[in-house]
C-alpha cells in the first residue's frame, strides 16, 4: 500500500490540502496515522474515500433527507463498513427512482388539469379560508404564491378576494407541482408558459431556467438533478464494490 503527505494525497483527489484536513474531521476518511514528528501520513483507502466522498457531494438534492443520506453513506464506509455503505447506497438510489417518480407523475396531473382549464365553466366562489380549506393548505402557503405571482385572484367590490373554478385548478397544479420539490421558480417559469399557450412541452420548460436566472438551485431543475444523482449513485456503487474489494 502506498503512503502519501496531506500535500501528495491532495493533489492526485484533486482537491486543497485543506479539504483533507477537514474530511478528516467530520470523519468522511479514516484518521490518518501520524509520524513521530506529527505530519499526517495517508494511504490508499484514505485516497479512494476521497474520491468516495467527492462522488457523494456532487448529489445536490437536500428534500427528503437525500443530502444525510448521502453523508450518512459516506461516514460508514469510511468507518470500513463497504457492505452497508452498499446498501444505504442501493436505499439512496430506490429514493432517488421514487423522487423522479413524483417529479414525472406531478407533470402528468398538471398536463391534465392545465387541458381543462379554458373550456371550465365556474361553479366555484371560494373566499381565501375556503379555498386553504378545499386545498388543504394553509392561508399563509395560499398568500406565499400569490405574493410570487403563481396566481393572481381578483377582489370583489368588498375588497375580498374570491376563488373561482379556473384559480383553484391552478392552485392544484401549484400544490402538485410543490409536494414534488419543485420550486417555485420553475413553477412560474410553467404558468408564464401556459398563460402563453405554449404547452407542448411543459416537462422541458418545467425543467429548463431562462437565462435571466441568476441563481439557479436543483430544483429549478428537478429532473435533471435527479437523473444526475442518479447517475452519480451508480457511480458510487462502484466505487464502493471496488473499495469493498481491495481493502476487505
Amino acid at each position: 500500500m502506498k503512503y502519501y503527505k496531506t500535500s501528495e494525497i491532495a493533489k492526485l483527489a484533486g482537491v486543497h490540502p485543506n479539504t483533507v484536513r477537514l474530511y478528516e474531521d467530520i470523519n468522511f476518511i479514516p484518521k490518518a496515522e501520524r509520524k513521530e514528528n506529527g505530519y499526517r501520513v495517508f494511504n490508499d483507502i484514505h485516497l479512494e474515500q476521497i474520491r468516495l466522498a467527492r462522488m457523494a457531494l456532487k448529489c445536490e438534492l437536500l428534500q427528503n433527507g437525500l443530502r444525510k443520506q448521502a453523508i450518512d453513506i459516506i461516514k460508514t464506509s469510511s468507518a470500513g463498513d463497504y457492505e452497508n455503505a452498499i446498501n444505504k447506497t442501493q436505499e439512496f438510489l430506490s429514493n432517488l427512482e421514487k423522487e423522479q417518480h413524483n417529479a414525472e407523475e406531478a407533470i402528468d396531473i398538471s398536463k391534465d388539469l392545465i387541458s381543462n382549464v379554458k373550456n371550465e365553466k365556474s361553479t366555484l366562489n371560494l373566499t381565501r379560508k375556503e379555498t386553504a380549506q378545499y386545498l388543504d393548505v394553509t392561508i399563509d402557503t395560499l398568500r406565499n404564491w400569490e405574493l410570487n405571482g403563481l396566481v393572481t385572484v381578483e377582489r370583489k367590490e368588498n375588497g375580498y378576494r374570491i376563488y373561482t373554478d379556473k384559480e383553484i385548478r391552478f392552485l392544484k397544479i401549484i400544490k402538485a407541482l410543490r409536494c414534488a420539490n419543485y420550486s417555485l421558480m420553475s413553477i412560474l417559469r410553467m404558468l408564464k408558459a401556459v398563460s402563453e399557450n405554449r404547452t407542448e412541452n411543459i416537462k422541458k420548460i418545467i425543467d429548463t431556467p431562462y437565462e435571466s436566472e441568476e441563481i439557479i438551485t436543483s430544483c429549478d431543475r428537478l429532473i435533471t438533478s435527479i437523473l444526475n444523482s442518479k447517475n452519480t449513485a451508480l457511480l458510487m456503487l462502484k466505487q464502493l464494490g471496488k473499495m469493498k474489494r481491495k481493502f476487505k
